[in-house]
């Protein structure tokens, strides 16, 4: 197989929580040394009250060169900080790494921007400070801001940029990196719906590029289509390496092991992105009968219902994504699709109802990703992977039913069929 590009050895990472240490002069330093032993005669030296957290523990594993590898896992499962230890942001307390070639990160959109430059000067800025050289980046400079879609205001100071100009500029910096390893950390999620899939797009080029990637993302069909193996992380461990398939089936039957997509409790979900000014604190699936339901039918009523939690100060845009099982979207509902609902500026608790009069999934198994943005499709609140469930026949609606194995597509609509004389 030859040798890896990037090998990991037993890495772990410890923080300490609680009990943070407060500033001591050099007298309170003499003073304790010189009565330490009086102390510790007399049994009362002060315990550390701080509590000992391994972000990482024991993880171990190697990617080859040209593999495009998956991180998944909970959010606090310990992807972010792998990453940040492989792009020299943090040292490890315990392991080693090997890293063969040139390493560039995208784990931050936007850093080392400055507001007062403008976009052309923060190009050769941020560029420099991710390890362009400059006759590269002159030479992608065209590439670059056509790719980010603000020509119009490249030479003006970025202060004035709205937040999705902002990061598309930003990521677009980043995504035109030249290097042997590239390390992804949740980047798909700047910009608007057309510039997430440019940049899908744009690292589905890198990854067929023959480089090698470590992509984090909680969007499964993503690394579905990018990723050719993928790592599980589980509290700070390695659950699980191999085939992204494999790898992604095993984690998502152990999500529903445990009972998470049950749960209709939010408040503390993990898997979530977003800035937090907003959040969905309690979802529900109701069925045609008004009860909360597992179970729906085809073409029959159902209501999504969740409670919201802002603090936001812009207006909102409020959606919900049914997804299948494995990070597939089937159906996207967002408000402004209802006339005259407009959620504007919301500040306290409101409960938010989704009627859905008549739902056109096939058969299969699903669930839901609720979302709160800002201006600029900016992720306020998004909630990955809850209230999962499943859609079935329904003979009541369809004079001759075909099995849902023969059906194709993931909905399917009652159309008003005719023949018409010629």
């Amino acid at each position: 197989m030859g040798t890896p590009a990037i090998s990991i050895k037993g890495i772990g990472k410890r923080y300490w929580l609680g009990g943070a240490v407060p500033y001591r002069a050099f007298r309170d330093t003499l003073a304790g040394a010189l009565s330490l032993p009086g102390r510790l005669l007399a049994g009362t030296g002060r315990q550390s009250r701080r509590e000992v957290f391994w972000a990482l523990r024991n993880a171990s594993f190697d990617v080859n060169p040209g593999e495009v590898v998956g991180l998944i896992g909970r959010n606090g499962a310990g992807k972010s900080t792998l990453l940040k230890i492989l792009s020299r942001i943090t040292d490890p307390t315990e392991g080693e790494i090997a890293l063969r070639g040139t390493v560039s990160s995208l784990l931050e959109v936007g850093t080392g921007f400055h507001p007062e430059l403008t976009g052309r000067e923060n190009i050769f800025l941020n560029g420099a400070i991710l390890g362009m050289r400059r006759d590269e980046i002159r030479f992608k400079f065209d590439e670059i801001v056509d790719f980010s879609g603000v020509a119009k205001f490249i030479d003006t100071p970025v202060k004035h940029y709205s937040s999705g100009m902002y990061t598309r500029l930003a990521f677009s910096v980043a995504a035109h990196l030249e290097t042997d390893i590239l390390l992804v950390d949740e980047v798909l999620a700047v910009g608007d719906a057309q510039f997430q899939r440019k940049c899908l797009g744009r690292m589905g080029e890198i990854a067929k590029g023959g480089r090698t990637v470590i992509f984090v993302s909680h969007n499964m069909a993503a690394l579905r289509s990018l990723c050719t193996h993928a790592v599980w992380l589980e509290g700070g461990t390695v659950a699980r390496t191999g085939t992204t398939d494999d790898v992604m089936a095993a984690y998502q039957d152990s999500i529903e092991e445990r009972g998470d997509f049950t749960s209709t409790d939010l408040s503390s979900w993990p898997n979530r992105y977003g800035s937090g000014e907003a959040r969905v604190v309690e979802a529900v699936l109701r069925g045609v009968d008004g009860q909360p339901a597992r179970v729906l039918r085809y073409l029959e009523p159902a209501v999504l219902e969740f409670t919201l939690d802002s603090q936001f100060p812009d207006e909102i845009t409020l959606s919900a994504i049914c997804m299948t099982r494995d990070g597939m979207k089937a159906l996207q509902l967002v408000h402004y699709d209802t006339p005259g609902f407009a959620p504007g500026v919301v500040f306290g608790r409101r409960k938010v109802r989704v009627g859905i009069s008549s739902l056109p999934l096939q058969c299969g198994e699903y669930m839901w990703a609720i979302g709160v943005h800002g201006p600029g499709q900016t992720p306020v609140d998004v909630v990955l992977e809850v209230l999962p469930f499943s859609v079935e026949e329904n003979p009541a609606r369809t004079l001759r039913p075909f099995p849902s194995h023969q059906r194709n597509g993931l909905c399917s609509l009652l159309a008003d069929w005719k023949f018409i004389e010629l």
